[in-house]
């Protein structure tokens, strides 16, 4: 069986598909965590994800990406270095250019309040052309819709959407939720999650705490 499991280190799992890549072998930013199979989609340049994709990351903050997420072509990441000053009557970046600029400004710069790292749960699809924010929290199996702009963190197993993205529904209940976040099936062995595919896919929460109740066992 496990030879026929994807390869979690193939950058391009799907052969004589270069749009598809997988994130993790694909990053080399420190400051980029990315966990296994979680792919990105574009047909016009998918290994420039860092370069095109992760924005404005001049700072420490962190981009963290889960395992099994769907990141769709044209995803902007936002990184806390995109924000300019806002605590005067000027938002001009001047500390930016060099000299004189830099050397009276430099403090007022770094010592701007930050939102800090940007975080992707597990399982979680993002839709075409999605923008987010500098700092903001996605849940486990969160859905965000195309053309999303999330200002604000997401639920886990909520579904957003719009600019800036609102709450269209849950996929869940809380106590279906609850299972799920305690079973935590991203975090099993791949060769477990072959063996359940059908049931991760098709199957209720309720299935889903089943197994993990009986591995656990």
């Amino acid at each position: 069986m496990t030879a026929s499991i994807p390869n979690p280190e193939a950058l391009h799992p799907l052969p004589g598909h270069d749009r598809v890549v997988l994130l993790r072998p694909l990053v080399a930013d420190p400051r980029i965590e990315v966990g296994e199979y979680t792919y990105y989609d574009d047909p016009d340049g998918a290994t420039d994800f860092e370069r095109r994709n992760v924005l404005y990351g001049y700072g420490p903050e962190r981009l963290v990406i889960g395992k099994y997420c769907a990141i769709a072509a044209g995803t902007r990441f936002l990184m806390a270095g995109a924000a300019h000053p806002a605590m005067g009557v000027s938002t001009f970046p001047f500390t930016m250019f060099g000299g004189s600029w830099t050397e009276r400004t430099l403090d007022l710069v770094t010592g701007m309040p930050s939102r800090g790292d940007t975080v992707l749960g597990n399982d979680v699809w993002i839709g075409y052309q999605a923008l987010i924010m500098p700092g903001v929290r996605i849940g486990d199996g969160a859905v965000v819709a195309a053309g999303a702009v999330v200002t604000a963190d997401v639920e886990p197993y909520a579904v957003v959407g719009g600019n800036p993205a609102r709450p269209i529904r849950r996929r869940y209940e809380d106590a279906d939720i609850q299972r799920l976040l305690r079973a935590a099936w991203w975090d099993w062995p791949v060769g477990l999650v072959t063996e359940h595919l059908r049931t991760i896919m098709a199957g209720t929460p309720a299935e889903i705490e089943r197994i993990a109740k009986e591995v656990a066992a």
